[in-house]
């Protein structure tokens, strides 16, 4: 089974838009390069998407080739194949981290989330976030009125048996 990312943690971006990648996220980014072997820097993809999304996602080379090949099983010129082909190619960008573990973020990235000086890593999974850090914090107050209103005893883990959302 594939490591997963976990954890979250602010970084510091310089002038040139140089941020650090959080260690176990290089690792997780490593293990899922097909292309990855000791000596190389592993690639992502870093999906910016349309003008409400309000963070980065960033993609293993595995999670991304996964995501092609259901947008390539869609019918081709269907209306759900070119939005996604759209966000997932076209409102993305290839990367690779540097020789320091580094990322280097795009005058376009940086502004399409707002991100000045700090940036927050927020790990889902097989993807992980980059948010700024004030936009991350609202999310957060989203996140924690949804919490509330499960009982103090509440189980997080029932909701994987839960009924699907529609």
């Amino acid at each position: 089974m594939a490591r997963k990312f976990r954890g979250e943690s602010v970084h510091k971006v310089d002038s040139k838009g140089r941020v650090s990648i959080p260690a176990p996220f290089r690792r997780v980014l490593e293990e899922n390069d097909p292309e990855w072997t000791e000596g190389l820097y592993p690639n992502l993809v870093i999906v910016y998407g349309d003008k409400n999304r309000q963070f980065l996602e960033g993609f293993t080379m595995t999670a991304m080739a996964d995501v092609d090949s259901r947008i390539e099983a869609l019918p081709r010129g269907s209306r759900n194949r070119r939005i996604l082909e759209r966000m997932f190619s076209g409102q993305a960008v290839s990367m690779q981290v540097d020789e320091t573990g580094r990322l280097v973020l795009s005058p376009k990235l940086r502004e399409k989330i707002n991100i000045k000086d700090e940036a927050v890593f927020v790990a889902s999974g097989d993807t992980f976030q980059i948010w700024e850090p004030t936009a991350y914090a609202a999310n957060e107050a989203k996140y924690e009125e949804w919490i509330e209103e499960f009982d103090a005893d509440f189980d997080p883990l029932t909701l994987l048996d839960a009924e699907p959302e529609v």
